[in-house]
């Protein structure tokens, strides 16, 4: 089966946070590549794969970058399919440069953006992307969400009928 997301990242120290994305998309039965491609030390290297990814079948890039993060506007710049960027949190400033490095495109370069190591999300929004053109993809996410509400219900009632000190000691 085609690869219908591609997860990208500039380092294999990005793949801890990157995995989560793996992650979700295989619990979705969702197919993807994963691999690293670099702005900043291999540009070719990410010019060539983003402008073949539509042709591979790629329908949504997840696009991982710490510090300067520059992988998800740059791959947003080569294709006009949608760029989810996950910035990675650094030593410098936890994040926020990556944030706020991946946020502020200009305009005609979106990319979408979920919080700092927020890989997990990424995946969700890929697809929920997907799933406007594939209706099993939206009873996944569908159920998916039905159950996250159910999990806060019984929660909030164990909370409710035990109380917190008693909740919080398990």
């Amino acid at each position: 089966m085609k690869s219908q997301v591609a997860i990208i990242m500039g380092s294999d120290s990005d793949l801890p946070v990157m995995q989560d994305a793996a992650m979700v998309l295989d619990q979705f039965r969702i197919s993807y590549e994963l691999t690293i491609v670099s702005a900043h030390r291999t540009p070719d290297r990410v010019k060539s794969y983003i402008k073949k990814a539509e042709r591979k079948g790629i329908k949504v890039i997840i696009a991982a970058a710490g510090g300067s993060a520059h992988l998800p506007g740059m791959s947003a710049a080569f294709t006009h399919l949608p760029v989810i960027g996950v910035p990675i949190k650094t030593k410098t400033m936890d994040g926020l440069d990556s944030l706020l490095s991946i946020v502020q495109m200009p305009p005609g370069v979106p990319v979408a953006t979920v919080a700092v190591n927020g890989a997990k999300n990424a995946a969700l929004l890929a697809i929920q992307i997907l799933s406007s053109k594939k209706p099993s993809f939206s009873k996944k996410i569908k159920k998916f969400k039905k159950s996250m509400n159910k999990e806060v219900l019984k929660k909030a009632s164990k909370l409710e009928k035990i109380k917190y000190k008693k909740y919080l000691k398990g």
